[in-house]
């Protein structure tokens, strides 16, 4: 199960799929619910503290926010409470508003069923599984050399790393990758072709991302492109 904390090393990740899980939630919803759903992760975005799990913003900014009154406000906020995503943590008094906590784990909860229609690696890396089948690698011919360790990139340990694991499946699989870029967190390899792409995104890239990520903890996205 993904952790129900944005903090450490994978906070990042955390909140890109907390949000995706609760976009792909909302899309399978009535349209109220759809729009009290995207309300919150406007807020999220706008206003909620990831360390401290805290939401602390008073009634009148989130109504210039959500361009509603007060009174809608009140209402969609309770909603919220009724639903058990969000949780008071300190009731408001005069001259103070009320702060709130995320309930991650409800959410993540009552998304599950949306996982899988992100995608088989998000279902899986959420769950904290494994891929079901197994995982054969293609015969290759000719001896594949391990990976240059002299290439201290981020890619280049990685690709070290994957080779020690299982030297047939690095060879038949990540051997040909290539490094094409990196933006902030996200790391792009290229792929001789759009089915060995699709392939390892949808097979390898929960063990992709988690050695990527054992190599360089600022990596929160592996994508794998033709």
């Amino acid at each position: 199960m993904l952790a129900t904390k944005a903090v450490g090393r994978n906070a990042s990740a955390l909140k890109y799929d907390l949000l995706t899980v609760m976009g792909a939630f909302a899309l399978a919803q009535e349209k109220g619910r759809q729009v009290l759903v995207l309300r919150l992760m406007t807020l999220i975005t706008a206003r909620y503290n990831w360390a401290r799990d805290e939401l602390a913003v008073g009634q009148r900014e989130i109504a210039r926010l959500w361009m509603v009154d007060e009174r809608t406000v009140k209402r969609e906020m309770a909603k919220l409470r009724a639903m058990g995503w969000l949780r008071v943590k300190r009731q408001g008094a005069r001259g103070r508003v009320s702060e709130y906590s995320l309930a991650i784990e409800r959410i993540l909860e009552d998304s599950r069923d949306r996982w899988g229609d992100v995608g088989p690696d998000f279902e899986q890396r959420l769950s904290g599984s494994e891929p079901d089948e197994k995982i054969v690698p293609l015969p290759i011919k000719g001896k594949i050399p391990a990976p240059d360790l002299t290439d201290d990139s981020d890619w280049g340990l990685a690709k070290a790393i994957l080779h020690e694991e299982d030297p047939a499946l690095y060879a038949a699989w990540f051997a040909a990758l290539e490094r094409r870029e990196r933006a902030g967190g996200r790391l792009v390899l290229g792929a001789p072709t759009r089915f060995h792409a699709s392939y390892v995104a949808g097979h390898l890239g929960a063990r992709l991302l988690r050695v990527c990520r054992g190599v360089d903890a600022g990596i929160d996205e592996v994508q794998v492109i033709a």
